[in-house]
C-alpha cells in the first residue's frame, strides 16, 4: 500500500514548487523537494504537462529509453484516490482533495442531492447538465484557481471536445483557454502559448489518449506501447524546437494503471445481501469505492464483507481515513465528510467492484486506477531545461 506523501512527494507539492516559484505566496502544502522554488524562479517560462494515466511503473519498463524517460527526475505520488477526478482538480487549484472537495469520478453532493459524475459534471442517472441548470462546478470546491495566484500570463491548452466544459471553465478561470485537434497540434498550441518573453507565460496542458487506451486494451498492450512510442517521437521535437526560449517542461501524470482481469470484477448485483446494507449506490472509484451503509446495518455490512469479500476488499472507516491524512493535510473541506461516505473499499491488486444505477450501459475497462498499488499511485516527475 502506498500513500500520498503531501509532506513534499505528492503532485500537490510540485504545485506548490510552481505556484511559489511563479511568485504566489500560497503554502498551504510544502514545495516539492525534487523541485526547487528557487530553480523556477530563475525560468521565464513554465509549462506543465499532464499524460493522464502514465504511471513511473510504466515509463521504467515499457518506456525505458524514451525520450520523456531521458529527463526522468524522480517519481512523485498522486493524490487519493489516485484518479483523474481528485488529481486534476489539484493540478488546477494547488490543494488535495481534502480541500477541493472531489472525491472521485462519482460522487455524492448532499448539498445538490445527488450523484454527479464530477468532470463531466452530470448527474449520474440521465446524464442532465447542471450547467444547463444555472449551476457551476466552483460552487462544490470554494477554492481559488493557480492561475489567479500566480504572476505569469496563464494558458489552458485542453482537447477540443472538452475545452469549454462547465468544469474547464469554473477552474480555468483566469487563463487564456486554447483548444487542440491531435498530436501535431497539441504541442503546437503549446508552443504558441509562448510569448515574446515580454512577460512570464504559465501553460497547463493536458494529454488524455494513453488513459483512454490504456482503459480499453490494458497497461500492457501493443495498442498503449504503440501511441506511447508515438507520443513520445512527437515530445522529443517539440524539446528541439523550444530550445533557447528560457522555457522550464515539467511532465507528471495524474495517476498510473493497473490490470484487472473479468474474473477480478466484483458486481454488487451478484451481492444483494451487501446492497441492502446500503442506503445508496457505492460512489467514488471501481479501486477505492465510497459505501453509505444503513446505520442499523453497519455490523451486517462488515461482517458480509469479512466473510465474501476479504479477498478482494479491505475496508476502511472514512472519516478515519480523514484523520490519518489520506485525503491532504490541514482543514478539511466542510462536506468532505459527506463525499467520502461511511467507509471506503479499497480493493486488492487484481479487483475492483462495479456497481450500477437503473439505466446506466455498462464500460469494460480492462485498465483501472484509484486504488493504493505502487502502479496506480507513482507518477513520473520530468523535467526539461530549454
Amino acid at each position: 500500500m502506498i500513500l500520498p506523501d503531501y509532506t513534499g512527494g505528492s503532485i500537490v507539492n510540485l504545485m506548490s514548487s510552481i505556484e511559489q516559484g511563479m511568485g504566489s505566496e500560497f503554502e498551504l502544502y510544502p514545495a516539492a523537494p525534487a523541485l526547487p522554488v528557487s530553480e523556477l524562479q530563475e525560468c521565464d517560462n513554465i509549462i506543465l504537462l499532464v499524460v493522464d494515466g502514465l504511471g513511473y511503473d510504466y515509463l521504467s519498463t515499457i518506456g525505458n529509453g524514451s525520450h520523456l524517460h531521458g529527463h526522468l527526475k524522480a517519481s512523485l505520488t498522486s493524490v487519493c484516490p489516485s484518479t483523474t477526478a481528485a488529481a486534476v482538480p489539484t493540478f488546477l487549484t494547488g490543494v488535495a482533495p481534502q480541500q477541493h472537495g472531489f472525491t472521485g469520478w462519482f460522487t455524492w453532493f448532499r448539498e445538490m442531492g445527488s450523484i454527479l459524475a464530477v468532470l463531466p459534471f452530470q448527474t449520474r442517472h440521465g446524464g442532465c447538465s447542471l450547467g444547463q441548470l444555472g449551476f457551476t462546478p466552483g460552487v462544490l470546491s470554494d477554492t481559488g484557481t493557480t492561475f489567479h495566484r500566480i504572476q505569469a500570463r496563464s494558458n489552458v491548452v485542453m482537447p477540443e471536445h472538452i475545452a469549454l466544459s462547465e468544469f474547464n471553465l469554473a477552474f480555468h478561470d483566469g487563463a487564456n483557454i486554447r483548444s487542440y485537434k491531435g498530436m501535431d497540434n497539441f504541442f503546437s498550441v503549446i508552443k504558441n502559448s509562448i510569448g515574446d518573453n515580454q512577460e512570464r507565460d504559465y501553460v497547463y496542458a493536458y494529454w488524455p489518449d494513453f488513459d483512454g487506451l490504456a482503459h480499453s486494451w490494458g497497461i500492457n498492450s501493443p495498442n498503449l506501447a504503440q501511441h506511447f512510442a508515438e507520443f513520445d517521437a512527437a515530445f522529443g521535437r517539440f524539446v528541439q524546437l523550444m530550445q533557447g526560449t528560457g522555457t522550464r517542461i515539467i511532465v507528471t501524470a495524474d495517476h498510473g494503471f493497473i490490470d484487472v482481469p473479468s474474473s477480478g470484477v466484483v458486481q454488487m448485483k451478484d451481492h444483494p445481501e451487501l446492497a441492502d446494507t446500503m442506503v445508496m449506490p457505492l460512489c467514488g472509484e471501481q479501486r477505492f469505492a465510497y459505501s453509505y451503509v444503513h446505520p442499523g446495518k453497519i455490523e451486517r455490512f462488515q461482517q458480509y464483507v469479512a466473510s465474501e469479500l476479504s479477498h478482494a476488499m479491505d475496508i476502511y472507516s472514512s472519516s478515519e481515513l480523514i484523520e490519518q491524512g489520506w485525503f491532504g493535510l490541514g482543514s478539511p473541506h466542510p462536506e468532505l465528510e459527506s463525499r467520502v461516505g461511511h467507509y471506503a473499499m479499497v480493493m486488492k491488486p487484481g479487483f475492483k467492484i462495479r456497481d450500477r444505477v437503473l439505466g446506466e450501459k455498462p464500460k469494460r475497462h480492462i485498465g483501472v486506477h484509484g486504488g493504493v498499488t505502487p502502479e496506480e499511485m507513482y507518477v513520473p516527475l520530468i523535467v526539461v531545461d530549454c
